[in-house]
């Protein structure tokens, strides 16, 4: 656990960007659009993508992950089963029936077919240019990465440009990202 006064400065991070975040998503109406003409092309050959669906203000991904779709790239999305965790990704087709999670989160429904994704698309609060990460604060994204970075899964934050810190206070257990994408442009991490 982190100790108290980097908890403290995360809760008080995390209160501001969510309203930041909360306005880019409304001055930025085709942020989903420009996410597919960002997303870099050295990050093309990786498949299966894991997605998100966005929740509230969170930059959205499904305009960029149905272009990957139409290019050849299998999909897949979070599952939970619980609401403790861990996720399962599944399989999922442009357009395909989805239903409610643990968390009533837009998902593959629980007897479609498991995916390993090799890129995984990342919702934030806020980023630095060296791969911080401020999540919801639940740690869910955090674990997920823990498991999937030593297998190889490249981890790209998705965001607004204005999400941008100068750094995030990060502890042990926080798990560095290895691109940002923003609908102004994309860059590995630091």
């Amino acid at each position: 656990m982190d100790d108290p006064a980097l908890q403290a400065e995360k809760a008080l991070l995390r209160r501001h960007m969510r309203g930041v975040r909360a306005e880019l998503q409304a001055d930025s109406p085709d942020a989903a659009l420009r996410f597919v003409e960002t997303f870099p092309g050295a990050l093309l050959g990786f498949s299966p993508v894991g997605g998100y669906w966005p929740v509230g203000s969170e930059a959205d991904p499904r305009v960029l992950l149905a272009a990957l779709a139409k290019a050849g790239v299998e999909i897949a999305l979070p599952r939970m089963m619980t609401r403790q965790g861990p996720p399962r990704f599944l399989q999922w087709p442009a357009g395909a029936t989805l239903s409610p999670d643990a968390f009533g989160v837009p998902s593959p429904p629980a007897d479609a077919p498991e995916s390993a994704p090799r890129l995984l698309l990342v919702p934030l609060l806020a980023f630095d240019r060296h791969g911080g990460r401020l999540g919801q604060g639940g740690g869910h994204y955090d674990r997920i990465l823990a498991d999937l970075k030593p297998k190889g899964v490249l981890a790209v934050g998705l965001a607004f440009a204005g999400q941008e810190v100068e750094q995030i206070p990060l502890g042990p257990l926080d798990q560095r990202l290895d691109w940002i994408v923003t609908e102004q442009g994309a860059a590995p991490c630091a």
